[in-house]
C-alpha cells in the first residue's frame, strides 16, 4: 500500500476509536423518570332530572248532553227561495225562537263553568 492510503486508513481508524471512546464514557446521566401523571378528577354523574309530568288535561265543563247547534230555518238560501215576504217573515221568526232557546241553553252551561269547583 502506498503511504497515502495508509495515512487515510490510520486517520479513519483513529477517528472511529475516538468516537467509540466517547460513547463508552457514559456522558450525562439519564434524566430521572417523570412522576406519574395525577389521576384524572373523579367524574361526578348527576342524576338526570326527571321531566315534570304534564299538567292534567283541563276538564271540560260542557255537559256531554249538550246538543249541537240546530239547523236554523232562516238561512240565506231559504230566505231567497221563499215565495213572498210573509214566508220570509215566518222563517225569520222561527229562526229567532230557535236562536233564543239555544242562547238560554248556552248561558246555563257558561254559568256552570264559571262556578268555583
Amino acid at each position: 500500500m502506498s503511504r497515502r492510503v495508509r495515512a487515510i486508513l490510520l486517520t479513519a481508524a483513529a477517528a472511529m476509536t475516538l468516537s467509540a471512546c466517547q460513547s463508552l464514557r457514559g456522558g450525562k446521566p439519564p434524566p430521572p423518570p417523570l412522576p406519574p401523571p395525577p389521576p384524572p378528577p373523579p367524574v361526578v354523574t348527576l342524576p338526570k332530572p326527571q321531566p315534570a309530568p304534564p299538567p292534567p288535561a283541563p276538564r271540560s265543563c260542557v255537559p256531554r248532553t249538550l246538543p249541537g247547534p240546530p239547523r236554523y230555518p232562516d238561512s240565506d238560501a231559504a230566505l231567497r227561495s221563499a215565495p213572498g215576504a210573509a214566508d220570509r217573515y215566518q222563517l225569520m221568526a222561527a229562526g229567532r225562537i230557535l236562536r233564543q232557546q239555544r242562547l238560554e241553553e248556552l248561558e246555563r252551561v257558561i254559568a256552570g263553568c264559571r262556578e268555583p269547583r
